[in-house]
């Protein structure tokens, strides 16, 4: 009996230590006050609308909440299935797409980028009259946050002293890594220099109807920091999305289908509109009233806006994807289970903590630079912006999100907006800082 009842015990215990942990979910002992907070930047005229999801390390929802501004968008109703501009939340799936490849062998972190893409072989970088390259002038300027610098874009003194700039003989080797840390070189057409943009927006690069055809145009502008030195964000990712093309034999659109969207079985990520997809308006506050989008005013690339037509042939690795927050947290989760999702290992698990490692801006105050995750100090735990050692990320019309692999837990904030008005300022922190606080006011708890 005895030893019977042992054996009994032993079954049990190896039964337990085999069984899948249970997982833990983001406490929110109260969501009417995190939906009062959403509802408040809707009401207060900041966004047009605003959509939150929080799913734990299974899928299973554990918060969601819709506002919209019926004015502007009446009887419009918002949800996880939603269709939404993501821009550069593209850019942590290209990196990461790129760095299956690289497990696959069809290339390395430390390949030359001439080696896919010979046309940037003449490369030279724009310096000013000292031999300083132009995106070490900007961080030079910007450091000490002087209060009359004036505006970041088409800085009138930094114009002044720097147009036309003159070049110079590129020194170092670009590499694969350089793209996915913003070290390349490549930059938008909202640098201080009003030159410079002028120059990128003549390109016109979005009406382009081929990478190759994108390629050949941006040969022809100068880089703006020498590669492997500054970080300077840009369209780096975009290159990098062309490197994978050509490392592979395949668009962007099939890597994506191929390696993510088919094994993983995640729907709503896409590059191209399909007939069933409505795409919400473009809004903006410049100005400080929010309103319809003008045209031209989502001209980071030129007169032209990302092509979202199922007939284009371009895939813009940095920016042009579309995405539901539904299908957007189910990549996340994979990034959260370390390169697993629905059954199926996407990428190694030490390929994953490379992506939050620090690369770059690791004497920041704020946290540091994984390949375009941002990883939170502590900081913004004091400050109440959340916690630190969560992975966060955005694009360019408000889109927000984070992981906690302290918890288990991802969050997309969601929304359709270029531009904030003061009233909308550190929507992304308040809420995430109201959510941690229910978050640590139960651990406290928990603890006692």
């Amino acid at each position: 009996m005895y030893k019977n009842s042992s054996i009994i015990a032993l079954f049990l215990m190896l039964c337990y230590a085999c069984s899948p942990k249970q997982q833990s979910k983001p406490f929110i002992e109260n969501p009417r006050i995190i939906d009062s907070l959403i509802n408040h930047y809707v009401d207060n005229k900041s966004f047009p609308l605003l959509y939150m999801r929080i799913e734990d390390k299974a899928g299973e929802v554990a918060y969601e909440h819709q506002a919209v501004n019926d004015s502007l968008l009446p009887g419009t109703k918002v949800n996880g299935d939603s269709w939404f501009r993501i821009w550069s939340m593209s850019k942590i799936i290209t990196i990461s797409l790129v760095l299956d490849l690289m497990e696959d062998g069809l290339l390395r972190l430390d390949d030359p980028v001439t080696q896919y893409i010979p046309e940037f072989s003449s490369l030279k970088i724009a310096v000013n009259s000292e031999g300083e390259p132009l995106g070490d002038v900007v961080k030079d300027y910007f450091a000490q946050g002087n209060p009359d610098a004036g505006p970041y874009e088409n800085n009138p003194t930094l114009s002044a002293q720097n147009c036309p700039w003159e070049l110079m003989d590129n020194p170092t080797v670009m590499t694969v890594e350089d793209l996915i840390n913003h070290q390349a070189g490549f930059y938008y057409a909202t640098t201080p220099f009003e030159c410079l943009n002028a120059q990128i927006d003549a390109l016109d690069i979005n009406r382009l109807e081929s990478s190759d055809a994108i390629i050949k145009a941006m040969a022809q502008l100068p880089l703006i920091v020498e590669p492997g030195g500054t970080n300077f964000y840009g369209l780096n990712t975009t290159i990098l999305g062309f490197v994978a093309e050509r490392a592979s034999g395949k668009s962007l659109n099939e890597l994506l289908e191929e390696r993510i969207k088919t094994p993983l079985n995640i729907k709503g990520l896409r590059y191209k509109k399909n007939a069933e997809i409505d795409l919400l308006p473009t809004f903006s506050a410049k100005g400080g009233r929010l309103r319809f989008a003008n045209d031209g005013e989502l001209d980071i690339m030129g007169a032209h806006t990302i092509d979202y037509r199922a007939e284009s042939n371009t895939f813009m690795g940095g920016e042009g994807m579309l995405g539901t927050a539904n299908g957007y947290a189910d990549f996340l989760r994979m990034l959260l289970n370390h390169g697993t999702l629905n059954g199926h290992r996407f990428l190694e698990e030490s390929t994953v903590k490379q992506m939050y490692a620090p690369h770059t801006q690791m004497d920041n105050e704020w946290g540091y630079n994984g390949y375009n995750l941002w990883v939170t100090g502590p900081k913004d735990r004091e400050m109440g912006f959340g916690d630190e050692g969560l992975w966060r990320g955005g694009g360019y019309e408000q889109t927000h999100f984070w992981i906690d692999p302290k918890r288990d837990f991802v969050a997309v904030i969601m929304s359709q907006m270029f531009g904030v008005p003061p009233q909308g300022y550190n929507r992304d922190n308040n809420i995430r800082g109201a959510i941690y606080q229910q978050v640590f006011a139960e651990e406290n708890k928990n603890k006692h």
